[in-house]
């Protein structure tokens, strides 16, 4: 049987990825060249930081703030694409800037192909109210209004009738699971709940993208996980496409399907999925960033397979499959069937050790005793796995479709990078030595029950 990893005490990691085929569209969000500079005559900073001056000369020689120095970007339809960086570094100014609460001083903005920059306050009214919405870090609600007029407040002012916005915003209220809090007043919530209420509001106008600056910010460490894996669990669901402020890291790899950090000057340091960011920072800058970080938390299954050799067994032509099996020189295969579904391995080996005269039979001899796993699992989580399994750990899709292999060496490597996660790693191991197998296999199948 194929098994699914065991969960032994080991903190789970919820990370939702956006799906890869979103990466072949057309950007939904196209930012060029993007500079803010707050003061008088910005112009003549251009040439000061063509020659590379740094922000605090600028402000010394000019009284300039320089916000944004030429960033660029885009975003994927269904994309979580958070921008973080520390205090003063422009995150925030950048989502103003593509909403235009702040006016760029140059570059381009296009949402869904159509340059914002450029246009009237009435075409941007219309864009803000059909295109995106906001969610703030201190939650913005209007203390006067219960739940449901906040949420409905968006629909209002567009003047969308009372019918319609209340089926708009009971539907809102029910997805980020407020049901029964319709007429609570915002002093009568929690913190969390509160910004629930927000990101039901943001939701009720039925945006293409989510703009959320911080909007976890101002929660306490408890309510804010819980509020992170209630995004991720909103985004498996809607799909919505988000850009996302934050400059807590932690929080970016959890959340991120990509990460754009930037640097002190409001420069662009790196964009990069969390995988690439942790093993491949692109300067010091965003290598002093990740220090720290926990990567078998941060890092998946996914980063780090590798696509085995695979034979798929068609019922139709069984031979077919015997006649490759024989002449590999492969060790081991991974059997598909005709939907690239694992089955289990397969040896040409066992082919060899059979009696002369013997015709093989596939179904006996496919091995489907190996654990499995999702693409979105941590290498924290998959350690007891790695340390019961002597095989590679076979990760797939929901609907069973393969997608790589994980050598437990690798997942042991991750682990011995730091003493003290050696010292736990080996204790598991040696866990795991001491009981036999059947004591092992029960263990497993109680976990995953």
């Amino acid at each position: 049987m194929l098994h699914t990893p065991p969960q032994l005490g080991l903190p789970p990691d919820s990370q939702s990825k956006a799906d890869n085929s979103s990466q072949d569209q057309a950007p939904i969000v196209e930012v060029t060249g993007l500079y803010k500079i707050f003061g008088a005559a910005p112009e003549r900073v251009f040439e000061m930081l063509a020659a590379g001056a740094s922000k605090e000369h600028i402000l010394r020689e000019t009284g300039c703030v320089v916000a944004i120095d030429n960033v660029s970007f885009s975003v994927q339809r269904g994309e979580v694409f958070v921008i973080m960086g520390l205090s003063g570094s422009g995150k925030s100014t950048i989502i103003r800037c593509i909403n235009r609460l702040i006016e760029p001083t140059k570059g381009q903005i296009a949402i869904a192909g159509v340059d914002i920059v450029g246009m009237n306050d009435r075409e941007l009214l219309d864009i803000r109210r059909t295109k995106m919405s906001m969610v703030f870090q201190h939650f913005g609600l209007l203390p006067h209004r219960d739940v449901m007029g906040n949420v409905e407040y968006g629909l209002e002012i567009s003047g969308v009738d009372q019918e319609t916005r209340r089926e708009r915003a009971q539907e809102a209220i029910e997805q980020v699971g407020l049901s029964g809090y319709e007429r609570s007043m915002p002093s009568e919530l929690s913190g969390g709940m509160q910004q629930r209420v927000g990101l039901a509001r943001a939701l009720a106008n039925n945006p293409d993208i989510l703009l959320m600056d911080e909007a976890f910010s101002a929660l306490d460490p408890l309510i804010r996980a819980q509020m992170q894996d209630e995004l991720i669990d909103l985004q498996q669901r809607l799909r919505k496409t988000i850009l996302f402020i934050t400059h807590d890291l932690d929080e970016a790899l959890r959340i991120g399907d990509r990460i754009a950090i930037l640097g002190p000057g409001g420069q662009l340091m790196q964009i990069g999925a969390p995988e690439q960011i942790l093993t491949n920072p692109a300067n010091e800058y965003v290598r002093s960033f990740v220090q720290g970080v926990d990567r078998t938390q941060a890092l998946t299954a996914q980063a780090m397979m590798q696509m085995p050799a695979t034979l798929t067994i068609s019922d139709d032509d069984p031979q077919a499959a015997i006649d490759e099996l024989t002449a590999t020189d492969e060790p081991l295969l991974y059997a598909l069937d005709d939907s690239g579904a694992l089955l289990g391995t397969l040896s040409p080996s066992d082919i060899e050790a059979l009696p002369a005269g013997q015709a093989p039979s596939l179904e006996d001899m496919i091995n489907d005793d190996l654990y499995t796993t999702s693409p979105n699992t941590s290498v924290r989580e998959l350690v007891t796995t790695a340390a019961l399994s002597e095989a590679p750990i076979a990760v797939v899709e929901d609907d069973g479709q393969l997608l790589g292999v994980i050598e437990p060496s690798a997942v042991f490597a991750e682990f011995e990078s730091d003493s003290s996660e050696a010292t736990s790693l080996r204790d598991i191991r040696n866990q795991t030595a001491d009981k036999p197998s059947d004591q092992q296999d029960e263990e497993t199948d109680s976990s995953v029950e």
